[in-house]
């Protein structure tokens, strides 16, 4: 993937869309040279398919050197100002933040009784849509007025905002720990993957009864409640304990079928939420469940809600795709589930300069693991090599089955030479990760011995593998492997001598009939 250039002016501009661009060009002043340079400058960077301040003052010679930080800085402003007046018409915040200003340049004309009535409206409106912070900053600003004028404006006025702001200092106080909670846990997550081993159990069990607060589930608003269910999501995922991990994913969800006026809102969450709910039906093999969410999520991909913006369509674009992929995991349909991997790195191409590193290093696991299943093992070894050889801090669980799984596609394809080298390279790279399990040992300590073994003798020490680590499928500190590598379906594939999407589609067919 190219590298992402680090100019935010250039993303900004290669973020906005065809409307965008021509409202902004209609709008931009045209009255003197300076503004005729920020639209040559605009013009330019919009041109350039990667930042090159080199080139650009090569090609534009009206524009020097000096001139050009201070022509960037009006060009964001004025690209900032156009589309607050473009995009704020189902943005709560800037509603609010529209209405606070209209209050304080009441105040300040002295039309005390005026300000206090769009601070009231704001009230309203902030507590419809559960905005704490908003709700807080119009109590301040009403004790302000009444502590400074004399406005009659209602009896037992202090008592009356009193019991406000102290109302509302308790929410927000729960929030903010809630939140702070969900943020640090996902923060482990991401860095470190599942937990490893009994000393990671002990500290996130620590760390999340230190930090959990004690509360009135009755008493909690959407956030609270929002942020509290993110929080287990984490925290059992973590632990791998993905029955409640299931369990607080649809509550995640179902939080938003209580409060409808929170999905436009909120809508980035609700994608979130409906990710996680897939997420666990996968891990949990809920097929059915599986499916029925996922219809659920496509339903809302064609929504006005998940339309509405750039970032609603690009996480929907994200988690959907990934979503569709693992269907393809969960019933053996791998070179099917190829189909998608066109449209999934124009996609990547088209949103470079937004995706976080960590999504796409998911997307090239995903579709290495397609390639791998198909029986293309060469085509999985390249998408590997993208997350192997690209230096990163994250996900330190992912990258060591990247390299697992890239080392049991040089073994299909028989490259001999390399294994001894890459058996060696990547048990040290998942020891210094602490990321070896007794699963992982065992595969390494199989590959090192079937270098030795007769034609005669790799079946049955296949099929001793096999059974071996069958053991340790209910072992939640051993399910990350079985998670991230279905070794035993490349174990029971080496076994039969066919394809690994034989065996899950197999497998898959077999659960379908016991089912019905």
């Amino acid at each position: 993937m190219p590298n992402r250039s680090t100019d935010e002016l250039f993303q900004l501009i290669k973020s906005l869309e065809k409307g965008e661009k021509r409202h902004f060009k209609l709008t931009v002043k045209r009255s003197d040279g300076e503004d005729l340079k920020i639209v040559t400058l605009f013009d330019a960077l919009d041109k350039m398919e990667e930042y090159d301040e080199v080139l650009l003052l090569k090609k534009h010679k009206s524009i020097s050197k000096q001139q050009l930080s201070n022509l960037k800085a009006g060009l964001y402003r004025q690209i900032l100002a156009s589309l607050r007046h473009t995009k704020d018409e189902d943005n709560i915040d800037i509603q609010l933040n529209e209405q606070m200003g209209y209050a304080r340049i009441l105040y300040n004309k002295g039309l005390y009784h005026q300000s206090l009535r769009v601070l009231n409206k704001i009230k309203q409106t902030a507590k419809a849509a559960h905005q704490l912070t908003f709700q807080m900053q119009v109590t301040f600003f009403e004790k302000k007025i009444e502590s400074l004028h004399i406005t009659r404006s209602m009896e037992n006025r202090a008592e009356a905002l009193a019991y406000e702001s102290e109302e509302i200092t308790t929410h927000l106080s729960l929030l903010n720990k809630f939140s702070n909670l969900s943020l640090q846990l996902y923060s482990w997550y991401i860095k470190m993957g599942h937990a490893r081993d009994e000393k990671d159990v002990t500290a996130v069990k620590l760390f999340f009864e230190a930090n959990l607060p004690v509360y009135n589930a009755a008493q909690m608003g959407f956030y609270e409640k929002m942020y509290l269910y993110q929080s287990y999501c984490w925290y059992n995922f973590i632990l791998q304990d993905l029955l409640m991990y299931y369990r607080y994913a649809q509550k995640w969800v179902d939080l938003f079928s209580k409060y409808p006026e929170m999905l436009t809102i909120e809508t980035g969450q609700y994608i979130k939420a409906l990710h996680n709910l897939l997420s666990a039906h996968f891990d949990l093999n809920n097929y059915d469940k599986f499916a029925a969410t996922l219809k659920q999520f496509e339903q809302f991909a064609q929504s006005p809600e998940a339309e509405s913006n750039a970032n609603n369509r690009i996480q929907t674009f994200v988690y959907l795709n990934i979503a569709r992929i693992n269907k393809h995991f969960l019933n053996g349909t791998f070179t099917e589930g190829l189909q998608l991997v066109p449209y999934i790195e124009e996609k990547l191409e088209e949103y470079k300069l937004q995706l976080d590193r960590h999504r796409v290093l998911v997307f090239y696991y995903k579709i290495a693991s397609l390639y791998f299943g198909s029986g293309d093992s060469a085509t999985a070894i390249d998408y590997l090599n993208k997350i192997i050889n690209w230096k990163v801090d994250l996900r330190t669980d992912l990258q060591c089955y990247a390299r697992l799984l890239h080392l049991i596609a040089h073994y299909e394809l028989g490259n001999y030479d390399l294994l001894e080298y890459l058996i060696k390279s990547v048990y040290r790279f998942m020891a210094n990760m602490k990321n070896l399990s007794v699963v992982e040992e065992a595969i390494f300590k199989f590959l090192r011995k079937s270098f030795t073994l007769k034609p005669s003798q790799i079946i049955p020490a296949f099929k001793a593998l096999k059974e071996k680590l069958e053991r340790y499928q209910g072992n939640p500190l051993e399910a990350r492997s079985f998670m991230y590598l279905d070794v035993i379906a490349w174990l029971e594939c080496k076994i039969q001598q066919v394809p690994v999407q034989q065996v899950r589609r197999q497998k898959f067919l077999q659960g379908r009939k016991k089912h019905c």
